[in-house]
């Protein structure tokens, strides 16, 4: 029975199969392989050896149940997994292994997980890309009421809303193939990253290996590659997942039952409540933004992994066994369940002309105050007298047009008729249809 929820309710195949134990102990069967052949082409071994140990360093040679055997006895898994290989290369078993320590193996296979992990997240989010792209346009000319510190402002359009998410989502795209370039190393360098048991030609040697298995050799290590390019990845993905949980955070807003602009899918049989049947809460985006803390808590565990002590000990060992694949595979869930959420998320248009109406023309206080300083009053003034306008209308309940056109200095410079234009939301958006244009002509392009 599985223990931890990962298993049974956020991984995907495509991501279980990346981190599985038995694809773990394929890449380091890989890195063996890789590591005998660069040994055969420098003559170091036979390459009759090399092509054997080749041959048997897959996992229907080296099973995991064996290794587990072995592991028990000796206590070392990656040692279990040497002389597994070793029981089946026959007289090639010999060569196994030959000159290399273990993270020499475990930090050039980790590396090979992580390049398939950042596969399956860089499709997940190029999806989410697509879709943001695709609502930023659709959503170009809806316009809706713009909120900061809780409160009604001043009106945006849900075209600049998603346009901003989708900026974002370009930054986290980039960030990402960025560090994709400092992790994706891999190493053969010995006990303390002298090459001393690899001969005059461990240099090339360490070449070969990485270039067989697609990496790029680091330039110096100690006994492991250093922490900080790891703790720059798992700081990325968590980076990633807070953009995911601001996007969640908003639509939950957004959802709230006096806002009311948008909603989540809703099935004919879902279940808001156990107790009160009219419930459609935002589940989903909250379950976005709860994983989304598992996420930012890993980035201090691979913080501390960086200054281990001397050339190497072994605190990062046993919790890089869980904050790797955790953070991959809840990030994974994440993106492709905020994507199914904004795919089929519905805005309410009535509810957001009535929130645009609610405050009466209150949000429209500063483009008049504009307006009465382009026809002559003191910027100052001007504020003065929609700050009194509005506190008017706060205390009587009547709109800020009633109020305006009873103050002797705005009748005076505006009939009822230009009042009602400067009133009107749609006409005070600024240039945001054009920059959503100008977000979706750049993102395009990349």
């Amino acid at each position: 029975m599985a223990i931890h929820p990962i298993e049974y309710r956020y991984c995907s195949d495509e991501m279980r199969e990346v981190f599985e134990e038995e694809a773990k102990l394929q890449t380091w069967l890989d890195v063996e392989a890789s590591l005998a052949k660069a040994h055969a082409q420098l003559g170091n071994i036979p390459k009759a050896a090399a092509a054997e140990i080749a041959k048997k360093a897959d996992t229907q040679f080296v099973t995991v149940e064996r290794v587990h055997e072995i592991d028990n006895e000796i206590h070392h898994d990656l040692m279990a997994m040497v002389r597994a290989l070793t029981e089946v290369a026959g007289d090639a078993g010999k060569y196994v292994h030959y000159g290399a320590t273990s993270y020499d193996i475990e930090d050039t296979a980790l590396a090979l997980q992580l390049r398939d992990a950042i596969s399956i997240i860089e499709k997940d989010i190029d999806t989410l890309k697509s879709t943001l792209a695709a609502l930023t346009k659709r959503n170009r000319d809806v316009v809706c009421i713009g909120r900061t510190h809780g409160q009604h402002a001043v009106p945006t359009t849900y075209g600049l809303k998603f346009a901003n998410w989708l900026c974002e989502i370009q930054r986290d795209i980039d960030r990402l193939d960025q560090a994709k370039k400092r992790i994706l190393v891999g190493k053969m360098t010995g006990a303390v990253g002298t090459q001393a048991t690899f001969g005059e030609n461990a240099r090339r040697l360490q070449t070969l290996v990485m270039k067989d298995l697609g990496l790029t050799p680091v330039m110096v290590s100690t006994q492991v590659i250093q922490r900080d390019r790891h703790a720059e990845l798992v700081f990325v993905l968590a980076l990633i997942g807070s953009t995911l949980e601001k996007i969640a955070k908003e639509l939950r807003n957004l959802q709230r039952t006096e806002i009311g602009e948008v909603l989540e899918s809703f099935g004919d049989k879902q279940v808001g409540s156990s107790t009160m049947p009219h419930k459609r809460n935002p589940w989903k985006s909250e379950n976005i933004c709860s994983l989304a803390r598992v996420l930012k808590s890993h980035v201090m565990v691979a913080l501390d992994n960086n200054p281990l002590e001397h050339e190497r000990d072994l605190t990062n060992s046993a919790n890089e066994r869980i904050i790797f694949a955790e953070s991959f595979v809840l990030l994974d869930f994440m993106l492709r369940r905020i994507n199914d959420i904004l795919i089929s998320l519905e805005l309410q248009h009535g509810r957001i002309q009535e929130n645009l109406d609610l405050t009466k023309g209150l949000v429209m206080s500063e483009k008049i105050m504009i307006a009465l300083v382009k026809k002559g009053i003191g910027r100052q003034d001007a504020h003065e007298i929609m700050r009194t306008s509005a506190m008017e209308s706060y205390a009587k309940g009547a709109s800020l047009k009633e109020i305006l056109l009873k103050n002797p200095q705005v009748k005076k410079r505006f009939n009822a008729k230009e009042l009602e234009r400067l009133l009107d939301p749609r006409n005070y958006i600024g240039t945001a249809r054009e920059q959503v244009d100008d977000v979706l002509k750049a993102i395009g392009k990349k």
